[in-house]
């Protein structure tokens, strides 16, 4: 499983002319599944998400987490978008293959499980609309762009 994980001021995704998700302060998540994935590669994944030190401290220091913010009272959120594209191949040719993505029986009860678990971990969530075409917008803090990989993540 993969995350793109962004710290954003605001993110929103659309679905032709619906807004379906929207956040403020928090993390956009892009999620990728693959093939062999499973609930503890989910819950690996989500808890390394909650707990990311990516959000500013008083002294300016990237040291807190979207938990430590909410139990401080202030607002993170989690706006989890499912995105195939990110198992896309592009070593051959021009056109990317896709065919590590997980097909949508697999990924969408998997991409449930993240969401789940990061609820779990006392966050709100919002999500993209699976399968849909999507436009989502972003207002990047820092820029702020984290790679996960639960295969990076056991290691």
């Amino acid at each position: 499983m993969r995350a793109l994980v962004q710290r954003v001021n605001r993110a929103r995704v659309t679905v032709g002319d619906a807004e379906v998700g929207a956040i403020r302060t928090g993390l956009l998540v892009l999620i990728g599944v693959t093939h062999d994935d499973t609930n503890a590669e989910a819950d690996l994944i989500a808890a390394k998400i909650s707990h990311l030190r990516v959000f500013d401290d008083d002294a300016g220091i990237p040291n807190r987490s979207a938990i430590d913010l909410v139990a401080a009272g202030d607002q993170a959120q989690i706006l989890v978008v499912s995105q195939f594209t990110l198992y896309a191949d592009t070593r051959r040719g021009r056109r990317p293959s896709f065919s590590r993505a997980a097909p949508q029986e697999l990924a969408r009860p998997l991409v449930d499980q993240v969401v789940y678990a990061i609820e779990r971990h006392g966050l709100t969530v919002v999500r993209g609309r699976f399968g849909a075409e999507m436009a989502v917008e972003l207002v990047n803090d820092g820029p702020y762009t984290i790679w996960l990989d639960t295969d990076d993540l056991r290691a």
